[in-house]
């Protein structure tokens, strides 16, 4: 999907688009900084311009950081932003194979939900094999309704914020033709299959409406799931 957005405009639009911008990032970044070692390494799942990555960057100062997207355009521009971090570039899809890690941190931002749900479960799996033992995983994710009445309100909510933050009718529309592509799940079936898999501590720590950062880890003593 990052190849229907501009890399150009993007960070500029996700403050527009994204209505709850910085408790959405922000406890990404905070459930990263209070649970990874010092100078930690980390993987950025769909990481676009690196903004996700950027600011856990400054928060944590990693030792190594892999950056994964589809899009070269973004990543080009994550490179300038984590220049100094001096980050290792990934340019492929989420269904590929992951690099092996071990990772202390996998993160990713409104990038998953573009995957069926299969693909989801089979990167939630793959993502478990990829950590430390100990190693967090969070999504800040678009997430769907349990039902149709709640879903609406999702979307209600979502344009309506946008709106008020200064989007423009045409930047919505976009907003609404990338956005019914997307193949969103619910949060207590994404919760669920992460329990499934092993990971331990599965909790969503922040929710508005359609958005949700949700967060798992790896048992420090139990063996990689099969």
């Amino acid at each position: 999907m990052s190849a229907i957005w501009d890399a150009r405009n993007y960070d500029a639009a996700r403050r527009r688009l994204v209505p709850c911008f910085d408790q959405f990032y922000g406890t990404a970044v905070e459930l990263v900084a209070c649970s990874a070692p010092r100078n930690p390494r980390i993987l950025d799942l769909g990481a676009g311009t690196g903004l996700l990555a950027g600011m856990v960057s400054e928060r944590v100062q990693p030792q190594a950081i892999h950056l994964l997207d589809a899009s070269k355009a973004m990543l080009d521009r994550a490179q300038g932003r984590l220049r100094a971090c001096r980050p290792e570039i990934l340019v492929q899809q989420l269904t590929d194979p992951l690099p092996a890690g071990p990772y202390d941190a996998v993160v990713s931002a409104l990038a998953i939900h573009h995957l069926s749900d299969e693909q989801k479960r089979d990167l939630f799996s793959r993502i478990y094999h990829v950590l430390a033992p100990g190693g967090i995983f969070v999504n800040a994710e678009q997430i769907l309704g349990v039902n149709e009445w709640e879903q609406r309100l999702f979307e209600t909510m979502h344009i309506r914020a946008a709106r008020a933050l200064g989007s423009s009718e045409e930047e919505i529309a976009a907003a609404q033709q990338r956005m019914s592509y997307d193949r969103c799940a619910r949060l207590d079936v994404q919760l669920q299959w992460l329990r499934e898999l092993s990971f331990e501590r599965v909790s969503c720590f922040f929710q508005w409406f359609r958005l949700a950062v949700y967060a798992a880890w790896k048992g420090k003593s139990r063996p990689s799931h099969s």
